[in-house]
């Protein structure tokens, strides 16, 4: 369906963005940044945040593969501007679901988009719904592992939908990776095109 005539890498170690972008059955590698993220900046909006990270992972990687489209992401949880990124230990983790449970938070990612010397960034906002969560429930999740590679404690994709109520917005994007975006975006930077399409008869 998708076609191209470029080269495409994918900056990120996450198997979930490796997946997503799977699914547009573009062949592509990945290379991870080593990037350092450093913190957010006193006077940095969650927005521009993210789309530097995910900017800085891009550009890192395409510095050594200049004849490569490269796509950095970086993906955060917000909660009234307060970011929850990955927890440190189950206790955190824990700390973290308490904070959401009963509430609404923003699931933001940057997405950047580095090719012959240039970068496009953007950045896809979901707003996820978290049911009230029981002392049971969190502590269960928690043991479980899942919860400690994901910001906000939480993966949509695993058990942790069972903390969601629901979301508004595009559900890849908690995942990792807007792709629904990411394919408008380039599109209209003519780095795909969609092929044709015969009619059934």
């Amino acid at each position: 369906m998708l076609q191209t005539d470029k080269k495409w890498m994918i900056a990120s170690q996450s198997p979930r963005r490796k997946e997503i972008f799977g699914m547009l059955e573009l062949p592509f590698e990945i290379v991870v940044s080593n990037m350092e993220e450093g913190g957010r900046q006193a006077d940095e909006s969650v927005e521009n945040y993210v789309m530097r990270l995910a900017q800085g992972k891009a550009e890192a990687v395409a510095e050594n593969h200049r004849d490569k489209v490269v796509i950095g992401a970086d993906t955060i949880v917000s909660l009234q501007g307060k970011l929850l990124p990955k927890p440190k230990t189950k206790e955190e983790a824990a700390f973290y679901l308490r904070l959401l449970s009963g509430r609404t938070h923003d699931v933001m990612t940057g997405v950047a988009i580095s090719y012959e010397g240039q970068t496009h960034r953007f950045y896809e906002r979901t707003i996820v719904h978290f049911h009230a969560l029981d002392e049971a429930m969190i502590r269960a999740y928690v043991e479980t592992g899942d919860s400690l590679d994901k910001a906000g404690a939480y993966g949509i994709q695993t058990l942790g939908a069972l903390c969601v109520a629901k979301i508004e917005g595009d559900y890849h994007n908690v995942v990792g990776l807007p792709l629904t975006r990411l394919v408008r975006e380039l599109r209209a930077l003519q780095l795909i095109t969609i092929g044709d399409v015969h009619a059934y008869t």
